[in-house]
């Protein structure tokens, strides 16, 4: 199947298979918790304003900080620990949020890691990083 949440909700075990091989193979939880948290913090900052990612290096159980297209995208283990600290460190630094978001990560989330695209619903590639279309077919089986 190409649908990332009916692969995590209906299967025992998960390949992710990417230009013909299998790149990894685990159940859905297992194949999350591979990317070092449990949930996804993300946030974009007003209209000209950037934060130095150094200021986000060490919040509360921080896996992975990513920043792409003015969006901040964390990892966390405890958002509820890691969201505090994020609120006061830009608010001391005068940096407004014009999105925040979070949410439990998914397996969808586990395939881009691991691929570095996001599949469409008919299991067509989407432009990457620099929106060069992927040629080869990626799935979940």
């Amino acid at each position: 199947t190409h649908y990332m949440d009916e692969a995590e909700r209906l299967c025992d075990r998960v390949a992710i298979v990417d230009h013909g091989k299998v790149i990894a193979l685990d159940t859905p939880a297992g194949l999350i918790a591979r990317l070092g948290g449990e949930h996804r913090i993300e946030f974009a900052l007003s209209e000209g304003q950037t934060c130095d990612e150094s200021l986000l290096r060490d919040l509360p159980s921080l896996a992975e900080v990513k920043h792409a297209h003015g969006v901040y995208a964390l990892q966390v283990g405890a958002p509820h620990l890691a969201l505090p600290v994020l609120m006061e460190r830009l608010q001391s630094r005068n940096l407004a949020l014009s999105r925040l978001t979070t949410r439990h990560v998914s397996l969808e989330d586990v395939f881009v890691a691991l691929t570095g695209r996001r599949l469409t619903e008919s299991g067509e590639s989407e432009p990457n990083e620099n929106g060069a279309l992927q040629e080869e077919e990626s799935s979940v089986s």
